[in-house]
């Protein structure tokens, strides 16, 4: 069903205290939470829902626990506790009054995204960037050159080795037997662990003869687990259907052994993980899927932002993916990219204007501007780091192909938020200070202007921005 409305209606509680009467109006994210137009997302999610059943929760709740989540780096355990002593959180998602037990349960945030999906969440990044514009942390110019790259986002998965995944299997197989009441005659569980432990050293001591002898040796168990396991649920529709795809995993880890055979299974747990190269010394490899990122070439007044975020699957060419990621980003952000500028890795791309992309290291048509500009295309590298490093984009716990989508996409909107956040705190800092200066260097305002109430009068959503700004002319810092 869909959410209730929970619109304020200005009533007061005996008991309780309303959060904007306990909290500071000026810190940033009450201003951002004034900035967003959250009827967007109610608007935009309301077709998922049903107009039956019990009620969903509330869309600002759950739109507000993820943009927290991505804006800081944390789990979705970790937004929950911290929701339900912070304040500031529980303002920013909708509430009226301070809430001593959580009215969610963290895994309604899991089934939240995976009703959404991820056409549906990049609504985030296209408020994010019309949040950005209305309080003047990003400009209509700023967004007309881009840069455009590629990055891998890592699956939480460990390093994969054939004896690792053979034992692992081995193990899997043999939790599946238990829980349909299949009994082998023998799970192989006790010899398979002393023969991983002993691959793992003998490759560590360089012995590979050994180690493949070890390997072969697990290769060769899991073979007859599988075939064990045929026998016993040959005729039974039900069995053979519970069992058909560890099956399949563990045949096709029996069988892949060359680099070229593919599609290879790197985890077993997220069989979409792929292996993408590097090419770099400290990490060749990467366990993971490809990610398209677009930022703005040059510093907006809030720093840079993220134009587009896209999980790409099957390890594509990076100059194959540059056409739909423009006609993205030009339906997300209202208007055509007047240059794009890219590395050497798009080569032979398929944009539909190609003399409005620029690759590193080209001579034609670059000059004056244009290579400035382009010299600028490696500043998206510290935008990555910053997603990878404090917005989750480094270890995606979520799950399948649909959960890579949608980490890509929160991750880039919790960036664009904590920018407009920062871009908050530091305009305010600027007006306050501006403000103090003003009381000792003009003697003609000394009483009556500069009082409490005039500071409690600056517009806090910032949509009308003209105060802040003449201020800000006005009284330089």
């Amino acid at each position: 069903m869909k959410p209730k409305d929970r619109t304020d209606d200005g009533s007061e509680d005996l008991f309780r205290h309303r959060l904007e009467n306990i909290i500071n109006p000026r810190h940033e994210l009450v201003r951002l939470a004034a900035a967003i137009d959250w009827e967007r997302f109610d608007e935009a999610f309301s077709p998922l829902f049903s107009d039956i059943g019990q009620p969903a929760l509330p869309t600002r709740l759950m739109v507000g626990l993820n943009i927290l989540k991505y804006m800081h780096g944390l789990s979705d355990p970790q937004v929950s506790a911290r929701w339900l002593e912070n304040p500031y959180y529980q303002h920013f998602c909708g509430e009226i009054y301070f809430c001593h037990e959580a009215p969610f349960d963290r895994s309604s945030m899991t089934r939240w995204r995976q009703r959404l999906g991820e056409d549906k969440l990049a609504e985030l990044i296209k408020e994010s960037l019309a949040t950005a514009q209305r309080t003047g942390a990003l400009r209509l110019k700023d967004v007309r050159r881009v840069t455009v790259d590629t990055t891998v986002q890592p699956k939480n998965v460990a390093f994969p080795t054939d004896a690792k995944l053979l034992y692992t299997s081995m193990i899997r197989l043999g939790r599946e037997c238990r829980r349909h009441g299949v009994k082998l005659r023998q799970s192989y569980v006790r010899v398979g662990r002393h023969a991983l432990i002993k691959a793992q050293r003998y490759a560590h001591a360089k012995q590979f003869k050994r180690h493949r002898r070890e390997v072969r040796f697990l290769n060769v168990r899991l073979g007859r687990v599988i075939r064990d396991i045929r026998r016993k649920t040959k005729g039974d529709a039900v069995q053979e259907a519970a069992f058909a795809e560890e099956l399949s995993a563990a045949m096709r880890l029996r069988h892949q052994k060359k680099r070229q055979d593919g599609p290879k299974i790197y985890s077993l747990h997220a069989p979409e993980t792929e292996c993408i190269g590097k090419g770099k010394a400290h990490k060749p490899y990467e366990f993971g899927c490809k990610v398209s990122i677009t930022t703005t070439n040059a510093s907006a007044p809030g720093g840079m932002f993220v134009l587009h975020a896209k999980a790409l699957h099957g390890n594509p060419y990076d100059g194959h993916t540059l056409g739909n990621v423009i006609e993205e980003v030009t339906d997300w952000i209202g208007t055509e990219p007047e240059r794009i500028y890219v590395d050497k890795g798009y080569r032979g791309h398929n944009a539909p204007k190609p003399l409005r992309v620029f690759r590193s290291g080209q001579k034609r048509g670059v000059h004056g501007t244009i290579k400035k500009e382009l010299r600028r295309r490696s500043a998206i590298e510290p935008v990555i780091g910053h997603l990878k490093a404090e917005h989750r984009a480094d270890r995606n716990y979520l799950k399948g192909r649909d959960g890579d989508r949608i980490n890509a996409v929160l991750a880039a909107a919790g960036y664009n938020f904590k920018r407009i956040a920062q871009w908050l705190k530091d305009l305010l800092c600027k007006i306050l200070t501006a403000i103090i200066q003003t009381q000792y260097a003009v003697t003609s305002l000394k009483t009556g202007f500069f009082t409490r109430d005039f500071l409690y009068s600056i517009p806090i959503a910032t949509q009308d921005c003209s105060t802040i700004r003449l201020l800000v002319e006005v009284f330089p810092v």
